[in-house]
């Protein structure tokens, strides 16, 4: 997720020309026509998808535009929301939902026949305080480190760190013996930090953020020692601040031309560094544990299809999401994104580096902070990632980077 620019910069440009288009029609409802669909996965991910449903629905061509995530994404989506040029189906995100559920802008989808084959978790990440439904999620996901098996055993190293201190000391071996240890982008949240506070809160009875948004505790009582400790990446001169500048994409290609040992990494950037370097010997693994937690994952469902509540072509847009429930459809999206899908009448084929994290990513055993938020998730995601990317250029303390998450949850009440 590439979160790098502020909201309100990013809606001046929100309105421009739409983006790539697969087809177009008339606007004519029911199953013939258009059908619009807005995504934050690009053309080559979707294209596969819209063909096959295009030729099982030969009167209805969809039109299709996208913007990257995440920032960018809810800027352009909110902007045609409020100019009335929003898509018949779109993506709702950790980001985004409570924005658009509170709004009344997408659809309940709770009765629907499509859902049954979506597991609890998925629904109720994308649903309402009145149980209603707004998106399906038909994949989920979790990311911990990535690890070049070669560079580690060069320094070494033969088994993965299970705790943040044994991660670090393998840092430290790595760029003694000339190899740099790891990358991570700062453009989002961070995926360490969230799977250190997903540890703490599942140690907590997963009552951190509720205490958090009631008032009866504050970030600081929980963030300032994940903080500290992600932040000895830099501190103890593993990682350049200069990571600021680099992408998810940036990291991926330093990973995946040998330059680095380890990355943080989800399941979609497996079929890219494979691509790139089919015979790496990689392996992923949980993020190791501090304070005696045990290894967490980074994690949610995946950003669901929702249906705008003034669709043009809301018949279409049922038929479009009953369509990406089908076997067909996901073996299509699984194959563009390596996705750990969890629709239970389909069975994807992964890629072995993905197996230790499997069973927690399907089980739920996964954290993200944007998700667990109550409320102004987008504000306080904005937010932290210029805190973090502050903390990692020594321009700001642990203490510092709560202090001001609590004061912008304060200035959203």
């Amino acid at each position: 997720m590439k979160l790098r620019r502020t909201v309100a910069a990013l809606a001046a440009v929100a309105l421009a020309v739409p983006l790539a288009a697969c087809g177009g029609s008339s606007d004519s409802g029911g199953g013939s026509g258009k059908l619009t669909f807005f995504s934050w996965d690009g053309e080559d991910t979707m294209k596969p998808l819209i063909a096959k449903f295009e030729q099982d629905n030969p009167g209805l061509k969809v039109e299709f535009s996208n913007a990257p995530p995440v920032a960018e994404y809810i800027s352009t989506l909110q902007s045609r929301i409020l100019s009335g040029t929003a898509a018949d189906v779109f993506a709702i995100a950790a980001e985004n939902k409570t924005n658009l559920i509170n709004g009344k802008h997408v659809v309940d989808l709770r009765d629907k026949p499509f859902l049954k084959n979506v597991p609890k978790f998925n629904q109720t990440t994308y649903s309402g305080s009145d149980g209603a439904v707004y998106g399906l999620s038909v994949a989920s996901w979790g990311a911990g480190i990535l690890y070049n098996k070669d560079l580690l055993a060069k320094a070494g190293a033969t088994t993965i760190p299970q705790t943040w201190d044994e991660f670090l000391a393998l840092c430290h071996k790595l760029k003694n013996a000339g190899v740099t240890p790891y990358l991570e982008s700062v453009q989002a949240m961070s995926t360490p930090l969230s799977a250190f506070l997903g540890a703490e809160s599942a140690a907590d009875g997963n009552s951190m953020d509720t205490k958090i948004f009631d008032g009866s505790a504050k970030f600081k009582d929980y963030w300032v020692e994940p903080l500290t400790q992600w932040s000895r990446l830099w501190t103890e001169g593993l990682v350049t601040p200069a990571v600021v500048g680099l992408t998810g994409d940036q990291v991926r290609t330093e990973f995946a031309t040998g330059k680095v040992a380890m990355m943080v990494a989800g399941p979609w950037d497996i079929p890219g560094v494979r691509k790139a370097a089919p015979k790496l010997k990689i392996e992923m693994a949980p993020i190791p544990g501090i304070d005696d937690r045990k290894p967490y994952l980074a994690g949610a469902a995946s950003p669901g299809y929702a249906i705008n509540a003034k669709a043009k072509n809301p018949e279409a847009a049922e038929k479009f999401l009953a369509f990406l429930d089908t076997p067909e459809a996901m073996a299509l999206y699984q194959k563009a994104t390596g996705a750990i899908t969890v629709t239970t009448d389909f069975e994807p084929t992964l890629d072995p580096a993905l197996s230790p994290i499997v069973k927690d990513v399907r089980a739920g055993n996964v954290y993200l902070p944007q998700i667990a938020w109550k409320r102004a998730e987008d504000i306080l995601n904005v937010e932290a990632t210029a805190q973090l990317q502050l903390l990692v250029q020594g321009k700001a303390t642990p203490e510092q980077v709560a202090t001001a998450l609590d004061a912008k949850l304060a200035s959203t009440s």
